[in-house]
């Protein structure tokens, strides 16, 4: 069987992918339950309508990205709801983006070392995740019909995830728990697929000490893979996959433009950060900043304010803190 035989019949697509449930609608928690752990009125929650301002803000990419802002009262109950219902749910591990504990840093750490590492990109990643999607969720948590689809309704916008309002992120990540979990097994089968050393019986590359030798994050729209070994299957299998699997649940990848496969030889990228030995910031960025810090000793102009330095100088201590914990 070929590797892309092979990969189809492992990862079909999932019932959970879909939207289709068998709980019956008055099953669950109703809408009395949930204006109690909101602390707002049943009627105040069957009733309200949420309302957002519209603008764009351009991307670094280039074009633009449609931004969706909640009016005071839409946040307020959108935060409320993201206090006391989704704050303590849990998302999957590989998860990094928007979870406390977790950052741009703890994504890049898993794929310090790797002979390949692998990145792919969801497009409009906010949006594609359906409404339907959302109420499948609530429902699966323990809400009856009515009170998923009145949560449904307070957190998304024209049939997906505004981006811009405080749910979001956090539903974003508990949404797709499904999603990481089958991009997990991936890397883990993936792992069994790379060529091994006969000798010793593990990838020739190695991956460190209890790392896996293929390994998977995700940080919002940002999928990474590594591999400690440099197969040409396993990479091309990896993104044959993963383009299936989004599509089972809605997405559509990047699978040029912001495709990047970057070798041992090259400068490993992954959510900003260098990760070929370590993590670090690129070196023309320690560079600036280390220029930055000399003119403002010496009193000359600088192209950062003193704010903008020290914001700078606070992610190069949580990049250092984060990726060398000893």
């Amino acid at each position: 069987m070929g590797i892309f035989d092979w990969l189809g019949s492992l990862f079909g697509k999932a019932p959970s992918a879909g939207g289709e449930l068998d709980i019956p609608l008055d099953q669950g928690m109703d809408v009395i339950q949930l204006a109690l752990r909101l602390g707002r009125p049943a009627g105040l929650l069957r009733a309200f309508q949420p309302a957002y301002s519209e603008f764009t803000i351009p991307k670094r990419s280039g074009g633009s990205r449609r931004i969706l802002a909640p009016t005071p009262e839409t946040k307020d109950i959108q935060r409320c709801l993201l206090r006391r219902l989704l704050g303590k749910l849990r998302a999957h591990p590989a998860a990094n983006g928007f979870e406390k504990g977790r950052s741009i840093v703890t994504n890049a750490v898993e794929h310090v070392g790797k002979a390949v590492v692998l990145r792919m990109d969801i497009r409009d990643f906010f949006p594609s995740t359906s409404a339907a999607r959302v109420t499948v969720f609530f429902r699966r948590i323990g809400w009856n019909g009515e009170a998923a689809e009145i949560l449904t309704r307070l957190t998304t916008h024209d049939g997906g995830l505004p981006q811009g309002a405080p749910t979001s992120p956090r539903l974003s990540n508990l949404v797709n728990f499904p999603l990481d979990a089958r991009l997990a097994g991936l890397a883990d089968a993936m792992s069994h697929r790379l060529p091994m050393n006969p000798r010793t019986g593990v990838s020739r590359a190695g991956g460190g000490v209890g790392q896996p030798l293929v390994s998977y994050t995700r940080y919002a729209d940002d999928i990474t893979f590594s591999f400690s070994e440099d197969s040409h299957n396993a990479v091309s299998g990896t993104i044959r996959a993963t383009k299936r699997i989004a599509e089972d649940f809605g997405y559509r990848l990047h699978t040029k433009k912001k495709l990047r496969i970057a070798r041992r030889g090259d400068r490993q990228m992954v959510t900003g950060l260098v990760v070929n030995d370590v993590v670090n910031l690129p070196r023309r960025t320690r560079r600036m900043l280390r220029a930055v810090e000399h003119h403002h000793a010496t009193g000359r102009e600088a192209t950062l304010t003193p704010e903008q330095f020290a914001g700078w100088c606070a992610l190069e201590e949580m990049v250092l803190r984060q990726s060398r914990p000893g």
